[in-house]
C-alpha cells in the first residue's frame, strides 16, 4: 500500500475527532485535502493542520468507533518516519501549518504511544519543524511516556469519551475511568510544575505550552445534558483544560446497545451545549445555573444565556450606565467585549441606545434586559413579546444545523412539509405561551 493510499484511510478515520474546527475542507491552489482540517490558535489565526491516525488497527471494542477491532473496515499504520516525511513534505509545500495526531491502540497502549512518540521526533529533531502539534494521549499509557509527549507537542489531549462511568463500561468495556483522569491529572501538575520553571529558566523544555484539551461524545448514552455540564465544569476547575469538546454522535457502526444507523446526530444539542460551556468559560455562569436537577435539558428554543434570563427576569432591566461588569455580563446581547467597552465609555458620560449599538451590544436581544438614559423601564415590551422575540429563528425556519464535517449527497435531505411547519409553529407557540405565564 503506497503512502498516499494510507493516508485517504487514516485521514478518513480520524474525521470523527471534534478537537478541530472542520475537516477535510479544500483550499484554492492546493491539490492535496485528505486529512487537512482548520484548528485555531492561542493567538486567534486559522491554521491548517494535518489531521490523521498513526493506525486505524485497535485492540479496544468501543461499541461508538468506526475503527474497533470488531469492525470490517482496511486497515494500515504509518511507520514513524511515513509519517514524519509526509508531513514535513505537506508544510514545505505550505498545505499544512501543523499536525494532529491521533491513534488507535495497537499492541499496548505504551506501544502505541512510542510509535507517536517516534514520529514526534523525527519531526523536531531530525526536520526541525517547530510548527503546531496536537496529539492525543493513549489512556493507560505510562507516565514517562505521557511526558515525553508532552515535551514534543504543543497541545495534549486526552479523550473522556462518555460523560459517566456506567456508559463507559457499557460501551467502551476496555477503556477505564482512572486510565482517562490519572494521566489528565498528570499533564495538568507537569503544566505547572513547568511555568514554575520557565518563570527561573526561560530556555527549560517547555510542556504543552498550549494546554490540554478532552472530548465528549453526545448522544450515544442516555446522560443529560445537565450530567455533562457539570462534569466539564469540574475538569475545567480540576484539571485546567483549554476546552471541552461536545461531538454530536454521528451513527457510523450498527449495535444493539447504540442509536439506529439511521438516527440524525443531535446537532441542535451539540450547539447548545458549546453555547453553555462558552457561558461558564467566559461569563462566569456556574451549571447549576444554567441547569438543574428539575430542568436537566437545554430547551431548544432559546439558547441558554436568553433561557436563563427569561427565568430570572426579578433581575432586570439592568442600567448599563450604573450596573457592575458580572452583572452586564448576564444581560442576553452583551459579550465580555461589549460589557468592557461599556464600563470604559460610561466614564465619559451616560449611555443610550444609539452609544450602545456602536459599541456592539446586540440591541435586538439586549433591549428587553436594560435601562439607558433614552429607554427607560416602561418603554420595555410586555413578557410574551420578550419571549417570542428571544426564540431562536433558526430553529423555527429548520435551519439550526452545525455546518457538517463531511460531504452530504444533495438531494439525501428532504424539505420540510407544510405538515412540519405547522406542528413546528404550534410548537413554537406553545413553548411562547409556556414561558411567558411562568415568569
Amino acid at each position: 500500500m503506497d503512502l498516499m493510499e494510507k493516508l485517504t484511510i487514516l485521514a478518513d478515520s480520524a474525521k470523527y475527532d471534534a478537537a478541530c474546527t472542520s475537516s477535510g475542507a479544500d483550499r484554492p491552489g492546493k491539490t492535496v485535502t485528505a486529512g487537512c482540517c482548520h484548528s485555531f490558535s492561542a493567538d486567534g489565526r486559522c491554521i491548517s493542520l494535518l489531521k490523521v491516525l498513526m493506525t486505524n488497527q485497535c485492540i479496544y471494542d468501543c461499541k461508538y468507533c468506526v475503527n474497533r477491532a470488531s469492525n470490517d473496515c482496511r486497515r494500515t499504520a504509518f511507520t514513524p518516519e511515513e509519517l514524519a516525511e509526509l508531513t514535513i513534505e505537506f508544510y514545505r509545500r505550505n498545505y499544512i501549518e501543523g499536525l494532529f495526531l491521533s491513534s488507535g491502540v495497537v499492541r499496548s497502549p505504551d506501544y502505541t504511544m512510542e510509535q507517536m512518540i517516534g514520529a514526534l521526533q523525527l519531526l523536531r529533531y531530525r526536520h526541525n519543524f517547530w510548527g503546531y502539534i496536537h496529539a492525543k494521549t493513549i489512556p493507560g499509557a505510562s507516565p514517562e511516556l505521557v511526558r515525553r509527549l508532552g515535551l514534543l507537542a504543543d497541545r495534549l489531549s486526552i479523550n473522556v469519551e462518555l460523560p459517566s462511568e456506567q456508559s463507559l463500561r457499557r460501551l467502551a468495556p476496555h477503556k477505564k475511568r482512572e486510565a482517562i483522569f490519572s494521566p489528565m491529572k498528570q499533564i495538568c501538575q507537569e503544566a505547572g510544575q513547568n511555568r514554575q520553571e520557565l518563570a527561573v529558566y526561560k530556555k527549560a523544555e517547555k510542556f504543552a505550552p498550549a494546554g490540554q484539551a478532552t472530548q465528549m461524545i453526545i448522544g450515544a448514552s442516555p446522560e443529560t445534558d445537565y450530567q455533562i455540564i457539570t462534569l466539564a465544569q469540574a475538569m475545567y476547575g480540576k484539571y485546567a483544560l483549554k476546552r471541552v469538546f461536545y461531538s454530536a454522535y454521528i451513527p457510523a457502526v450498527e449495535d444493539a446497545l447504540l442509536p439506529a444507523l439511521d438516527v440524525k446526530p443531535p446537532l441542535l444539542r451539540e450547539h447548545r451545549l458549546y453555547q453553555a460551556d462558552w457561558l461558564m468559560r467566559q461569563y462566569g455562569f456556574g451549571a447549576e445555573e444554567i441547569l438543574s436537577p428539575e430542568t436537566p435539558n437545554f430547551n431548544p428554543y432559546l439558547d441558554p444565556k436568553c433561557n436563563w434570563a427569561v427565568g430570572h427576569m426579578q433581575q432586570f432591566p439592568v442600567d448599563v450606565n450604573t450596573a457592575a461588569l458580572e452583572e452586564l455580563l448576564r444581560v442576553p446581547g452583551i459579550g465580555p467585549t461589549s460589557a468592557r467597552r461599556i464600563v470604559a465609555a460610561r466614564r465619559n458620560g451616560r449611555l443610550g441606545l444609539s452609544e450602545l449599538k456602536n459599541i456592539g451590544v446586540v440591541l435586538k436581544r439586549a433591549q428587553y434586559f436594560i435601562r439607558t438614559s433614552d429607554w427607560p423601564t416602561s418603554a420595555r415590551p410586555d413578557r410574551e413579546t420578550t419571549v417570542r422575540a428571544l426564540i431562536d429563528p433558526k430553529v423555527y425556519s429548520f435551519g439550526m444545523e452545525q455546518l457538517s464535517l463531511f460531504e452530504e449527497t444533495p438531494g439525501l435531505r428532504p424539505l420540510p412539509t407544510a405538515r412540519d411547519v405547522k406542528s413546528m409553529a404550534e410548537a413554537v407557540e406553545e413553548t411562547v405561551l409556556c414561558l411567558a405565564s411562568s415568569l
